[in-house]
């Protein structure tokens, strides 16, 4: 606990806290936050300095406050799955966590509350904090599905529903069948689908982007730090009925998203095919992670997204420390005997399967 001192007028509430945030740790591997390890090429390194280099005259002016051009792209990319959207529908920020709070901001707040299945996404409880909206931690099954979802979300009275889909940190999936269910049954509460790592589902079809269309409530948050490589850019998006967007619109600050910020994401998206790439790169390596350690003897849960969750370890944090002491860094979630890996490059993948195939043998025996 934090000894705050006594002239400081900080929130009671947070007063016991810690700041969230993955260790960062310098190693050669890392593969504890789902970054995209592929960096991006030269043409689009390119195009992005030149895109950046012709607004820089005009930084003394302030960016198009409502990121106009960035949302009728975002709309055309989204729009490949064959939906029909608008930029009205779109909503971009800086990063999905930021969707995420001006959803809070919104539709939360001191009398509201929110439901999400964990384990999930660790933000999502805390951002509802900050913005004083209670939250309900709602169950999983054994296979981190979602079970029991609408006597859950009955009995908690919550106004927001979040589905995390691919789940973070489990990779498991909730069908977009199951989604339109609640969608249905709920039709005065908000169903927020999480889909940061929607371009690594292996039937993309279930993604909920195609429900947004016939149900208002449904609302699909997705971001270009994984599947495009841009996390060090910060830009989120989600999709939805417009008259969601306009209320997000009463909260969100003025110009809360630079102009470089939204140049950089625009060249991205010029260049969508070619940095989707990656996508099938990383897949394969994400199965390769989980047939390997299935032969090794632990337990790797299946996955839609780019990283791995594994059981079977007697002891997750003597493995993590001896992961680290050969350079390579995954992620502790929290849970007993399991751990998370991302899915990296082949040769990042190679490393991290060695090094725990040595831990097995060294120091879980």
């Amino acid at each position: 606990m934090n000894n705050w001192p006594d002239w400081l007028p900080l929130r009671d509430e947070l007063r016991s806290e810690v700041a969230y945030g993955a260790p960062q740790i310098d190693v050669p591997i890392r593969l504890n936050t789902n970054e995209n390890p592929f960096p991006l090429s030269p043409d689009i390194s390119e195009a992005i300095a030149k895109r950046v280099l012709e607004i820089i005259p005009n930084l003394n002016r302030y960016p198009d406050r409502d990121a106009v051009e960035l949302r009728e792209k975002l709309a055309t990319y989204v729009n490949h799955s064959g939906t029909s959207f608008t930029w009205e529908n779109v909503w971009a920020a800086n990063g999905s966590n930021e969707i995420i709070q001006q959803i809070f901001q919104a539709f939360g707040g001191s009398s509201r509350k929110a439901i999400g299945f964990t384990p999930s996404y660790s933000m999502h409880p805390v951002i509802a904090r900050t913005t004083q909206t209670a939250w309900i931690a709602g169950s999983r099954n054994s296979n981190f599905e979602v079970s029991s979802a609408s006597q859950q979300i009955k009995d908690s009275g919550a106004e927001i529903i979040f589905l995390t889909s691919p789940n973070n940190p489990t990779g498991t999936t909730t069908s977009r069948n199951e989604i339109e269910q609640i969608a249905a049954e709920f039709p005065s509460k908000l169903v927020v689908v999480d889909e940061a790592y929607a371009e690594f589902l292996r039937t993309p079809s279930e993604s909920a982007i195609n429900s947004v269309g016939n149900f208002k409530n449904v609302i699909v948050i997705r971001t270009m730090s994984k599947a495009f490589g841009l996390a060090g850019a910060r830009v989120g998006y989600l999709v939805a009925h417009p008259k969601i967007i306009q209320a997000i619109m009463l909260v969100r600050l003025p110009y809360h998203l630079g102009a470089h910020t939204q140049e950089i994401a625009k060249a991205c998206l010029d260049h969508s095919e070619e940095l989707l790439m990656n996508i099938e790169v990383l897949k394969e390596q994400r199965e390769r992670i989980i047939s390997e350690l299935t032969l090794s003897g632990l337990a790797p849960f299946p996955s839609d997204a780019n990283f791995v969750l594994f059981g079977g370890l007697d002891d997750a944090r003597a493995a993590w420390n001896f992961l680290l002491s050969r350079g390579v860094l995954i992620r502790d979630v929290g849970l007993h005997g399991m751990l998370r890996v991302t899915a990296g490059t082949p040769e990042e993948t190679t490393i991290f399967l060695e090094a725990i195939a040595d831990y097995l043998k060294e120091g879980q025996q």
